[in-house]
């Protein structure tokens, strides 16, 4: 719900000599008032000419540091209304630990479903096969499912698991379930390690409509390995990502 404009309280000002753009330095100022609060979310930023009145600067420079915070995602503006501070983005860190994507949506609060597409037995891919060290003959069970959170979908993941770490896999409930959970309680299975590699991507069109985007939304790629603690690969997958609603937040080991 859109709320009446919200005042940013006083600020020690453009300094016009300290070399940095002017636009540069008004941005700052509207970023720290947002970041401690001063203007809730969905809360309307002073106007234009308030602005332009308040700091002394022209309305290119109001309307380029404006620009600025609407591509970081920190505001948004509806026409003829003005400027509203926009919902902070959630973090997930499941690109950085191995803890499962269900278990770390939930333990930040969110409303998670997940949508079974596919989970069938199928013989694997060349990549499948080779990040998974499995032979000529082996086969996966293979899983693609869509995450849902708040409401929204986010999150499309295809999995292949070995078939013959994981039997009867195919066949166990899934839906709004956790893979990893599953896998630890029927096999005994936990993921110790990971290797990541994330891409920009853009989705084809069914992925599109599965996400709720457009063909030409920016997506973010990631692609996964998972092994045991003996080293054993047991889980690869390939996962796109909303980063509208979300965003990832790696951490260092």
């Amino acid at each position: 719900m859109v709320t009446a404009r919200t005042a940013i309280p006083p600020d020690p000002g453009i300094d016009r000599h300290s070399g940095m753009p002017l636009w540069f330095q008004l941005r700052a100022i509207l970023h720290r008032g947002i970041d401690e609060g001063d203007v809730p979310t969905d809360g309307r930023l002073p106007s234009e000419a308030e602005l332009c009145r308040r700091y002394h600067v022209s309305r290119t420079v109001v309307r380029e540091a404006l620009a600025k915070l609407v591509a970081e995602g920190r505001i948004y503006k509806i026409k003829g209304k003005g400027a509203f501070v926009a919902r902070r983005k959630s973090e997930e860190e499941f690109v950085g630990t191995t803890m499962g994507l269900w278990e770390e949506l939930l333990t930040k609060g969110h409303d998670v479903q997940t949508r079974v597409l596919v989970q069938e037995l199928d013989a694997p891919t060349d990549r499948e096969r080779a990040a998974l060290r499995l032979g000529a003959d082996d086969a996966v069970v293979r899983i693609r499912r869509v995450y849902v959170v708040d409401g929204s979908p986010t999150i499309k993941v295809d999995t292949a698991l070995p078939a013959a770490l994981v039997p009867g896999l195919e066949r166990a409930p899934l839906e709004n379930r956790s893979l990893y959970a599953t896998v630890r309680q029927r096999y005994g299975l936990r993921p110790e390690r990971a290797e990541r590699w994330i891409e920009a991507a853009l989705p084809d069109r069914g992925d599109a409509e599965l996400l709720g985007v457009t063909t030409r939304t920016p997506l973010i790629a990631i692609e996964s390995i998972a092994s045991t603690a003996t080293g054993v690969p047991m889980e690869y997958y390939v996962a796109l990502h909303r980063t509208d609603t979300t965003r990832l937040h790696v951490v260092g080991r």
